[in-house]
C-alpha cells in the first residue's frame, strides 16, 4: 500500500506537470474583452492537482497517514477481478460508441454496470440506463448544441433534430 501510495501521486504530478505544459499553448492568462483564455482552466486545475500530489508525497516521507504506513497488500485477487471487470467494460463501451454512437453504448453499459457488477434491482437498472442517454441527449444536443457521436443509430435522430434543432 505504502509503495502504491507513493507510485500514483508521483505519476500524477509528473501528468499534472504535463497537462500545465500543454495547457500553454492555449492563453492561460486574462484576455482583454474576453475573460481567462482557453488554457487558464485546464492550467490552474493542473496546478491545483499537482499541489495535491506534492503534499500526499510529502505525507508519505512523513509516514503521516495510514496509507503511508501500511505494509498491506495493495491489492487481492478480488480487487484485480473487479479492475479488470470495470476497466473492460469502459473498454468496451469506448469501442460501442464507434458503433453503436454514444446514445446506444451509455444504455448497455450502463445495465451491464448497474445489473451486474452492481447487483442492483431491474427497476432502478432499466429507469437509469433509459434515462442516462435521454438525458444526455438534450443536455449536449439541444440545449449545447453539442453533436455526440450517433454511429449506425445516426438514422434514428433524424426526427429528433427535427423536432429539437
Amino acid at each position: 500500500m505504502r509503495r502504491a501510495e507513493l507510485v500514483t501521486a508521483v505519476l500524477l504530478a509528473a501528468f499534472s506537470i504535463y497537462l500545465m505544459w500543454k495547457s500553454t499553448e492555449l492563453k492561460i492568462g486574462w484576455v482583454k474583452h474576453e475573460g481567462p483564455g482557453g488554457g487558464a482552466w485546464p492550467f490552474w486545475l493542473a496546478g491545483i492537482m499537482l499541489i495535491c500530489n506534492v503534499w500526499t508525497i510529502v505525507n508519505w516521507v512523513r509516514k503521516a497517514t495510514p496509507q503511508s504506513r501500511s505494509q498491506d497488500q495493495f491489492m487481492d485477487a478480488h480487487a484485480i477481478r473487479m479492475f479488470l471487470l470495470v476497466g473492460g467494460s469502459v473498454v468496451a463501451l469506448a469501442a460501442m460508441v464507434h458503433i453503436i454512437g454514444v446514445y446506444g453504448a451509455v444504455p448497455i453499459f450502463m445495465l451491464f454496470y448497474l445489473r451486474i457488477l452492481g447487483r442492483h434491482g431491474w427497476v432502478p437498472t432499466v429507469s437509469i440506463s433509459v434515462a442516462a442517454p435521454v438525458i444526455i441527449f438534450f443536455f449536449f444536443d439541444v440545449a449545447m448544441r453539442i453533436v455526440l457521436p450517433k454511429g449506425y443509430l445516426e438514422p434514428l435522430f433524424y426526427p429528433l433534430y427535427d423536432i429539437f434543432l
